[in-house]
């Protein structure tokens, strides 16, 4: 069973930055919602950095604000300014969904984030400074920086150093769970929930998301 795309946006926003846009969307959980969870969910995304980073984010928004989430989805914009080196671009993500996340104003307590592929570079680096309840990587994630492609991350990325001290899943196929185990830290911390499916798009994948949650009392 495949989970149904997203249709209905309630709110949008957008934001331009010196001849980009970067856009955010919120879904409210409708009134048929068997609850409303005060933690909001917030999904990173950046398609025209990397466009697997947006794949599937509407399906799963749909699926959860079905069950009583607000979601707000901000995908980003790459930076104006050519030549720059990685930390800069990093900077530039994190300033962005900083802003889109302040705009919404439905971030009244700290997000539970969900990125997708290389947008984990961007959930981590906006987590060593920004508070989160909860963070969910999935896809094809980098298990280390310097696995992301040079077209997307031009010179060296130091790696992350954050205590991972709030939950944190990881969600991918077996075969990516098993690459990421050998040399990325997150799956390597037993603190870390590693959740695997065969496919990211299932209602197998969206059960385990949920009961992950539901499991940290969200």
């Amino acid at each position: 069973m495949r989970l149904a795309s997203s249709t209905s946006i309630l709110k949008s926003t957008w934001r331009f930055f010196r001849g980009r846009w970067s856009s955010s969307w919120i879904r409210n959980p409708p009134l048929s919602a068997p609850r409303q969870v005060p933690t909001p969910l917030l999904f990173v995304s950046a398609k025209v950095w990397d466009a697997d980073s947006y794949n599937g984010v509407s399906a799963l928004i749909t699926a959860l604000s079905a069950k009583g989430f607000a979601c707000l989805h901000c995908d980003l914009s790459t930076a104006p300014q050519l030549h720059l080196n990685s930390t800069e671009i990093m900077s530039h993500f994190v300033s962005t969904l900083k802003s889109l996340g302040a705009d919404s104003g439905i971030l009244a307590f700290p997000p539970v984030i969900f990125a997708r592929s290389s947008a984990a570079i961007i959930a981590q680096a906006y987590i060593s400074s920004n508070p989160a309840t909860a963070l969910v990587l999935t896809g094809n994630i980098p298990a280390v920086n310097a696995d992301v492609p040079e077209n997307l991350l031009p010179t060296p990325l130091e790696e992350f150093n954050f205590e991972p001290k709030f939950p944190i899943a990881l969600v991918t196929t077996p075969h990516e769970m098993e690459r990421l185990r050998k040399t990325n830290r997150l799956a390597q911390d037993p603190t870390v929930d590693l959740l695997t499916t065969e496919d990211l798009a299932s209602q197998d994948a969206f059960l385990k998301i949920e009961g992950w949650l539901d499991d940290l009392g969200i």
